[in-house]
Parts: C-alpha cells; sequence; structure tokens
C-alpha cells in the first residue's frame, strides 16, 4: 500500500536529514520532487498543488531554517500535512438512529462492493456487536444475490430471503420491514453496479435512496483504478449525496493518489478500506496511521491492535510458560506460525513495522516466500504427535515419509529442523541466563553466537 510514493518520499527526506542545515532553495527543491511523486502516485493535480503550498509556507519558517534538526522538522510537517489530506481523524459510521439503521452501498460493477458489504457486516456484528441483516438489491448481475447470501453465511448475519424477479425498490422496502419485524440493528443494502455511470443506474439508485433514507450512503472504489475513482467519487456525490467511502484493493499496486485526493474531492471521509481477500481484511481507516505508513513511520498501534484479535491469549500464556520453563517442541512452532499467517503473514505484520523500507530490498534478496509458512505447517502437520514433540527421531526414512505427506522435500525439511534447533537452543538459554540476562547478551550483540552464523 503506497509503496511507491512511500519510497520516493522517503529517499527525499534521506537527503534533507544528510544536511546539517536548511535554505529556503533547499525547501522548493524538496517542493518540487514531492510534488513530482504525488502527481506520479495518481493525486488529483490541484490536491498536489494545494498539499506543496501548505507545505512549503510551514516550511520555509524559521523554526524550521534555524531548527537543530531541520529535515526532520521537514518531515514532520509533510507528515502534518498528510493527515490532514487524508482526512485528520477515523470517522465511524453514525449508526445513533432508531434501528433498524438502514446503510446503503453504491458504487461501479467490480469494485468489490458486493464483498465490502460481507465485511462491513462482519465487522458491525464482531465489533460493534450489532445485529445486522444484509439484503442484495442486484438484480442485474447472475447470481449476485446468491452471493451476497452466501457471505452472509460466511460473516455470521442475516440475509434477506431472496424473491425472484422483485424489483430493487420492493426488495428495499422489504428488507427495511423484515429488519424492523424480526429486531435488527442494522440493514446494509448491496445495491446493483454498472460498468460505467449511467441515468438508469443512478435513477434506480436515487429511487432505492428515497424509499431506505438511509443513515450512510456508502461509495465502494477501487484504489487500482486511480484517476477514475475520482470521477467515479464526484459523479456519485453529486448524485445521491455519499457520506463516506470504502476503498478496496490497497494491498495491490495501488499507488495511492486516490485515497489521498478523495476527501478534497468530495468533502467525505474514507471510513474503511479493504486489504485483503478474506472477510476480515478489513480496517477502519486512521488518516494518522496511514501518514505514518506512506512516510515509512510504521503503524504499532494498528498493528498491536491486530495482534490482540487474531492471536489466542490462552494458547500465548500456555507458550510462555513452556520457553519460560526451556520448553519448546514442533507444535509450539506450528502455533507460531499459525499466529503469522493470521496476522498477514512476515509482509503483514513488517508492513506496519517503522523503517520497513530501510531493510524491505534485503528481504526480497533474501527471498522470503510468504507459501513457506504454509509449507511449514504441512511438514509439521504430517509427523507423528512423537516426532513432534521428540525431532531426534526424524531419521532419513522418517523425512521421505513426511516429504511425501507435505508435498515438500527433504531439503525443506531439514530446514525446518535447524530453524526449531536454533529456537529451541534460545529457549534453554533463555531458562539459564534468566530473562534479564539473555536480553543484555541480545543487546551486547550475542545473538550470532547464540545461533551461529548461516
Amino acid at each position: 500500500m503506497f509503496e511507491s510514493l512511500g519510497n520516493k518520499l522517503t529517499g527525499i527526506f534521506d537527503r534533507l536529514r544528510g544536511r546539517g542545515a536548511l535554505t529556503e532553495s533547499d525547501v522548493d527543491a524538496a517542493c518540487r520532487e514531492i510534488r513530482i511523486a504525488l502527481l506520479e502516485a495518481d493525486v488529483a493535480l490541484a490536491v498536489a498543488k494545494d498539499f506543496i503550498a501548505k507545505v512549503r509556507e510551514r516550511a520555509v519558517g524559521q523554526e524550521v531554517i534555524a531548527s537543530v534538526t531541520p529535515g526532520q522538522q521537514v518531515v514532520k510537517i509533510v507528515h502534518d500535512v498528510l493527515v490532514e489530506t487524508l482526512g485528520a481523524s477515523a470517522t465511524p459510521l453514525s449508526l445513533a438512529h432508531n434501528p433498524p439503521v438502514p446503510v446503503l452501498m453504491v458504487g461501479l460493477q467490480g469494485s468489490g462492493k458486493t464483498t465490502s458489504s460481507g465485511k462491513l457486516a462482519k465487522r458491525l456484528k464482531e465489533v460493534e456487536r450489532k445485529k445486522v441483516m444484509l439484503a442484495s438489491l442486484d438484480t442485474r448481475r447472475p447470481a449476485a444475490q446468491e452471493q451476497l447470501a452466501i457471505l452472509a453465511k460466511l460473516a455470521d448475519v442475516g440475509s434477506l430471503p431472496i424473491i425472484a424477479g422483485e424489483a430493487p425498490t420492493a426488495i428495499a422496502q422489504r428488507a427495511i420491514e423484515v429488519a424492523a419485524r424480526e429486531g435488527y440493528d442494522v440493514i446494509i443494502l448491496d445495491t446493483a453496479g454498472r460498468t460505467a455511470i449511467d441515468e438508469e443506474l443512478m435513477a434506480e439508485v436515487k429511487a432505492v435512496r428515497e424509499i431506505a433514507k438511509p443513515a450512510e450512503t456508502l461509495l465502494v472504489v477501487d484504489a487500482m483504478t486511480g484517476q477514475d475513482a475520482l470521477n467515479v467519487a464526484e459523479k456519485f456525490h453529486a448524485a445521491v449525496s455519499i457520506t463516506g467511502i470504502i476503498m478496496t484493493r490497497l494491498d495491490g499496486d495501488a499507488r495511492g493518489g486516490a485515497a489521498l485526493s478523495m476527501r478534497a474531492v468530495t468533502g467525505q471521509p474514507i471510513k474503511f478500506f479493504g486489504s485483503g481477500e478474506k472477510l476480515d481484511a478489513f480496517e477502519v481507516y486512521h488518516p494518522d496511521r496511514i501518514a505514518g505508513r506512506i512516510l515509512d513511520m510504521g503503524d504499532v498501534v494498528s498493528l498491536v491492535e491486530k495482534a490482540a484479535a487474531e492471536i489466542d491469549m490462552a494458547s500465548a500464556e500456555k507458550m510462555a510458560a513452556k520457553m519460560q520453563k526451556g520448553q519448546f517442541d514442533f507444535d509450539d512452532l506450528a502455533d507460531q506460525l499459525r499466529q503469522i499467517r493470521k496476522m498477514g503473514g512476515f509482509s503483514g505484520i513488517m508492513g506496519m513495522m517503522p523503517g520497513v523500507s530501510k531493510i524491505k530490498n534485503a528481504m526480497n534478496e533474501a527471498k522470503i516466500d510468504e507459501r513457506v509458512i504454509k509449507r511449514q505447517e504441512a511438514i509439521i502437520g504430517s509427523m507423528t504427535k512423537e516426532e513432534r514433540q521428540n525431532p531426534d527421531l526424524l531419521n532419513a526414512s522418517r523425512k521421505r515419509r513426511i516429504a511425501k505427506g507435505s508435498g515438500t522435500d527433504v531439503a525443506m525439511i531439514n530446514q525446518l529442523v535447524k530453524q526449531y534447533l536454533q529456537m529451541r537452543d534460545m529457549m534453554k538459554q533463555m531458562k539459564r541466563m534468566g530473562n534479564k540476562n539473555f536480553m543484555r547478551s541480545m543487546n551486547a550483540g550475542g545473538l550470532e553466537n547464540l545461533l551461529g552464523k548461516r
């Protein structure tokens, strides 16, 4: 997410930090480079101009020119302007209404509207503790209504029964009546989309909006479409007065400019963004955290929140107790691998860590493959209970059997065993030295001595 823009901005800031003092011409040169980086990232021209004007106005002040760390001051200014441009603060859904609260989902076909409806329903149920119903008003796309019903089942929320041949406005009216009768808190109405905006599409959305009188009208836009996303947002907002935006595919090869421009173009906040295909790959849009990711400052708060949501605390406490005793087996390693995968793999975790761009190239050169986690889990899953608890049993014939059962090879099993033995030795070392002495050893550079050079 925003990788290209982030790398370019980081390069500009590194050059600024390398100077003891900054002149006004230095600031102007940096602003020109930032402007080019923004435009290359598909940021709207007007937004880029306004962005640079704000940065320059603040950066040429005496507090920067005379600062002890002028380069760092400029980074802070750019961060603050980024947060303002992205929307200042997270904007929650407006759900303080008499139930059922209607939420209208609009957007073009292929933007991820139906999937986002399922993701939003899951979040409202699990995080907001709301009783949610999904209703598909898409009578045009084949199997669209059935798709939403499947998503409702996966999200464990209600789904409006399908009646063949019913018009979208009639579905909306029935959905609200059923949701009221059955005590639902929120009813999410997934409208039909088109491949392009036309009068018929807008007329249908307006008619549904008149009946539903939604508390929220959320526009779903695909971040991969760049400048086209801005055009779509402007037209939908002019027609139906959207109250918020959900951006999809921010985990893909998106330049990020649409996200930076959306608030300025529509005046409406981005409320959520999709970060993957799974139903739980759906995050609240926090402008300050997004700015931190763009500027390589990380997003530790989101990382901690994700860990709290995904990690099984009982399992973690049990593992911690075993580690304190110097005990560690393949079952424990398998638990760790599962936790890493649930949190988005190594890339998902590293993407939220400060300074990650500095080591990304090294990670790429090391050819770290996210699929390795699943392969390692498969290897451990192909072991017997005795083998998982006592790896010394893993002779050549057992390894061949495990390789066949896991669809891997003996070399991969040897690599995993080596990784396990290093971790087990570390646990034993922790027990012998005690936590404080162990950490002092790590800080003194003892990690290579402990693990051995690879």
